[in-house]
């Protein structure tokens, strides 16, 4: 676009050599001819219609050498031409095509210093003119593209630092999950060799107390104490239970089973959110379990791929070797039956296919799991 102004600027320019000389007919073809290098030079000297035009077989810079170059050599010989030398000296000047501007030179002296100085000195500024405006054009160019690579460049590694602190957040994130659920260990672990000794110490000092009493004024005391002491003991238990599920670590259990699995190699692509419900993570932890032994006994796969991942409505399980399964795998096995049982305990699907192979896919939908008992 700053070309076409350029040399729009300097068309109106030329058209000021009319205050010198007659517009005639040889002044109205020189003007065609010269509007007609300039615009061919500017339409089919781009890349893009060398690329796929017709002039495709031509360099781009020996195309503008020989346009330039012959129309200094033509305005010897038609001096009207000189009048429009400033269009042409543009696109002379930034291919550093130095000869042509020289023809223009030694051709608009000779055929205007002579008779027409001050029509010489008007082309000689329209030169000048052109070289300058042609040396800003080409600067503007060095600057837009050192612009676009600086841009460019910027954009990239501010896409590298924002995957960078994602995956530091991500990790993060997993760091402070993995400690969480490691001092939900602690806590359970705390309350059932602590709290839960002491009550069941309680619990037999009050059967032994209840063995031994000899008074009926202390049978219902001593009931009613061991009805509590009981009732804490379950509490305790439960909650024990409640905190030890919460804190597997789904992803965890899942690389442990496939690092302990020596049969064949095993791919997995691990894509769950920390957030699992705890009926999905034993669900999963089981069936990938049973999945495993069941490859080592009646498959002769030589690569197993496991694969965990979440979608916005389901969590999705699949399980797949390529080995020829037998039929102790493939019948209805108590294997099977209970991975079938499990999933559809959480409103699952299963589905066993052998193309290529054996594969269990497995899916549980979430709006389900919200009315089922974790």
């Amino acid at each position: 676009m700053r070309t076409l102004t350029n040399k729009a600027l300097l068309l109106f320019f030329c058209f000021g050599t009319m205050l010198f000389v007659p517009t005639d007919r040889a002044y109205i073809a020189a003007l065609l001819f010269a509007v007609t290098c300039a615009c061919f030079l500017y339409f089919f000297y781009r890349s893009d219609c060398l690329e796929h035009g017709l002039l495709s077989y031509l360099k781009k810079p020996d195309y503008n050498l020989i346009v330039t170059t012959l129309y200094g050599i033509l305005s010897f010989w038609f001096p009207k031409l000189m009048l429009f030398t400033p269009l042409l000296a543009y696109d002379a000047f930034s291919i550093r095509n130095y000869p042509a501007l020289t023809l223009y030179l030694i051709s608009l002296s000779a055929s205007y210093l002579p008779t027409e100085p001050a029509l010489w000195i008007f082309l000689l500024f329209g030169l000048l003119l052109s070289c300058y405006l042609a040396a800003q054009a080409q600067s503007y160019a060095k600057l837009s593209s050192l612009y676009k690579k600086t841009r460019d460049d910027s954009a990239e590694r501010n896409m590298l630092l924002s995957e960078k602190n994602q995956a530091l957040l991500d990790n993060q994130d997993y760091e402070i999950y993995t400690a969480t659920l490691k001092e939900r260990n602690r806590i359970a672990r705390e309350i059932h060799d602590n709290v839960g000794h002491m009550l069941s110490r309680s619990i037999l000092m009050v059967g032994a107390l209840k063995a031994i009493n000899q008074t009926d004024a202390m049978v219902t005391p001593l009931d009613t104490l061991d009805a509590t002491l009981n009732t804490a003991m379950d509490n305790i238990r439960t909650s024990v239970h409640d905190l030890h599920d919460e804190s597997v670590n789904l992803r965890e259990v899942v690389e442990s089973l496939t690092h302990d699995f020596t049969f064949c190699p095993v791919s997995l692509s691990y894509d769950l959110s920390y957030e699992v419900p705890r009926n999905v993570k034993y669900c999963f932890i089981t069936i990938v379990k049973e999945g495993l032994s069941n490859i080592a006994k009646h498959s002769n796969a030589t690569q197993v791929q496991i694969v965990l991942r979440e979608h916005p409505a389901f969590y999705q399980l699949i399980i797949q070797d390529n080995g020829t399964a037998s039929s102790a795998y493939t019948d209805s096995g108590i294997g099977l039956i209970n991975m079938q049982d499990r999933v559809t305990t959480l409103h699952g699907t299963m589905q066993v296919t052998q193309e290529d192979g054996f594969k269990i896919f497995i899916m549980i939908p979430k709006s389900e799991i919200g009315g089922i008992t974790q």
